[in-house]
Formats: structure tokens, C-alpha cells, sequence
């Protein structure tokens, strides 16, 4: 599977700096997974579980503040308030 460049920061700084196959979070709308290729858009995340798969047989999960998720065509960034592994 595809990767991209995932970048997730809080106001202390980045927690996340990697490339990543699959990011899942809750926007505004329900919940939403952004893979590589996807189309550049801007949403709010709400406050919740975040699920990041690296490859096909590994993944890490969390536990995020609200925030906003920025998709672009080179790179995905996830700014929130707090983020804590689980």
C-alpha cells in the first residue's frame, strides 16, 4: 500500500513525523480514514480516538484533543490540542 508524509503537532510541539499508510479520525461529519492520493481538503477533528496504520501489519493508536486536519497533495498535518498514545 501507498504511503504519505503524516506530520502531527499540539501546541507542545510534534508528536508524529513519519510516513503512514492510513490516518483515521473523527471529523465534523462522522469518522473519516485519509490514504495517500487522497484530495487536498481542510475539516475539524473532533476530540476522540485516532488510529494511524504504518504498514499493512503494523498500527498505532491515540487519543486526541480536538483540532483541525489539513490534507494536501504532498503531506497531511493533524494539529490538536492534546494527543496522548494509547
Amino acid at each position: 500500500m501507498n504511503t504519505y508524509k503524516l506530520i502531527i503537532s499540539t501546541p507542545d510541539g510534534s508528536v508524529f513525523d513519519d510516513n503512514a499508510e492510513i490516518l483515521v479520525v473523527r471529523g465534523t461529519e462522522g469518522e473519516l480514514a485519509v490514504m495517500a492520493g487522497h484530495i487536498p481538503f481542510i475539516t475539524a477533528v473532533k476530540p476522540g480516538k485516532c488510529k494511524i496504520a504504518l504498514s499493512e501489519s503494523s498500527e498505532k493508536t491515540a487519543t486526541i484533543g480536538g483540532g483541525i486536519l489539513t490534507v494536501q497533495n504532498d503531506k497531511t498535518t493533524l494539529l490538536c490540542s492534546d494527543f496522548k498514545w494509547d
